[in-house]
Parts: C-alpha cells; sequence; structure tokens
C-alpha cells in the first residue's frame, strides 16, 4: 500500500447531481424543480408561518394572556422539610447556604418559608420570604425568623 492506490471505503463518498446541465443528463429542463410555481424560481424562501395562502395559524387564534415582567418566583420549603434537614446535620440555624448545600435549592433561587407540616425543634431560619403560618410555627417553637 502507498499514498497513489488509497481509495475510500466503498459507498462512503458519492458523486454530487449535476443539475441544470442541458436535457441529456436527464436533470435538465426544470432541473428537479417540477413544473411553475414560486419553489421552482430563482430567489424563493417561504415566509415564516406560510401555509400556503391559507390564513395562518398565529393570525386565526387571538392574542392571549399576560406576563408580568415585575413577577418574583419564589422556590417553596416547608417547614417539615426544614425539620427533617435540621434533624439529619444536626443544625439550629437553616439559611440559604444550608438549603443550597442539602441540594434544595439552585445556586440563584429566592426562598419562601411554607408552613405545611409541624416544627418541633427550635430554628432560627434565614430567607427571602415567609407564609403567616410558617412564621407563626418556627416563632413557636421557640425559634426566629431572618428576612434577607
Amino acid at each position: 500500500m502507498n499514498l497513489s492506490n488509497l481509495t475510500p471505503a466503498a459507498g462512503s463518498t458519492q458523486t454530487r447531481k449535476r443539475i441544470g446541465r442541458g436535457t441529456g443528463s436527464g436533470l435538465g429542463g426544470t432541473s428537479t424543480r417540477g413544473h411553475k410555481g414560486a419553489k421552482s424560481r430563482s430567489g424563493y424562501s417561504k415566509k415564516v408561518g406560510f401555509e400556503g395562502g391559507q390564513m395562518p395559524i398565529q393570525r386565526r387564534l387571538p392574542k392571549f394572556g399576560f406576563k408580568n415582567i415585575n413577577r418574583v418566583e419564589y422556590k417553596a420549603i416547608n417547614i417539615d422539610t426544614l425539620e427533617i434537614l435540621a434533624q439529619s446535620k444536626n443544625l439550629t440555624k437553616i439559611g440559604i447556604k444550608e438549603l443550597r448545600e442539602g441540594g434544595f435549592i439552585s445556586r440563584t433561587a429566592l426562598v419562601k418559608v411554607l408552613g405545611k407540616g409541624v416544627l418541633t425543634v427550635k430554628l432560627d431560619v434565614e430567607a427571602n420570604g415567609f407564609s403567616k403560618s410558617a412564621e407563626e410555627a418556627i416563632l413557636a417553637a421557640g425559634g426566629t425568623i431572618v428576612k434577607l
């Protein structure tokens, strides 16, 4: 074997179709584009959403909904989750850092503590928001809350 007799593997290469090179080639005339119509013309490009002259879906359906640009999304954490975390890691203070390390929230998430469950451990909780029931439950258990 040497450089002069190297060839690609069988079937790995194909010759390109040379369209529009006369009728004798079998690919002349309409050059594989069919007869007439916009798709046979040069410079044709279909508009996004074009449905062949039918009224397009984005015009058939009405505008819908509203997106509030000032909305603040919170990740909800219940007090029963806080208790499980506190008991498993022997914590008395739970903040954003501890929740992040526990895998409960992402790096950028804001946290709101909700009141589902029962809190029996005294906890100092640090979060971005608290529901009234969560606030009452934490304070009733002898803990403190810190809003960030």
